[in-house]
């Protein structure tokens, strides 16, 4: 198949517009952990659910040291009207012309109703604040995947982080 990130690797060589007006580089992966979900479409059931829930657990996420993005192959318009109208707040990285989409290898044939198409497969990537994949969700279902996210990161965290210790007191 084609080359694409894969857990242990970071991204290399890429900048994507993002509704801050900032591009979005190999830079922005660094001294925090990210989560980029990609999603098919902006205003869409699916995908309007899939943000509000990474919303409603923004808190939490920064709490870890964590930064959300989500992406498509919307305009940045598109992404401005829709990350307003549902009141997000974190970034949507546009990618019109599909190349960031490819690194991750989520452009993909899809089938609906026995039709075939070019179109995003939902998918959500986890990134250390080094840069590197450390986690892949492949064919998302929506309903509590955000939960989902939050309990690997806090499981992962969890698992690289020296436990507390204290001195015994008296």
């Amino acid at each position: 198949m084609s080359n694409h990130i894969k857990a242990g690797q970071a991204l290399t060589n890429f900048s994507v517009e993002t509704t801050s007006g900032e591009p979005f580089t190999p830079h922005s992966l660094q001294a925090h952990y990210t989560v980029i979900y990609f999603y098919p479409k902006d205003s869409t059931p699916g995908c309007t659910t899939e943000g509000r829930e990474f919303n409603e657990r923004l808190s939490e996420f920064k709490a870890l040291n964590t930064v959300i993005y989500g992406a498509s192959m919307d305009s940045i318009k598109r992404h401005h009207n829709f990350k307003k109208k549902q009141g997000f707040e974190f970034e949507l990285i546009s990618d019109p012309d599909g190349h960031f989409c490819k690194q991750f290898n989520v452009y993909q044939l899809k089938k609906n109703f026995g039709i075939e198409y070019m179109g995003i497969v939902r998918s959500t990537f986890l990134f250390d604040p080094q840069g590197e994949l450390i986690h892949e969700w492949r064919k998302v279902k929506v309903k509590g995947h955000a939960q989902e996210v939050l309990e690997t990161l806090q499981a992962y965290q969890a698992k690289i982080s020296p436990p507390l210790t204290f001195p015994n007191l008296p």
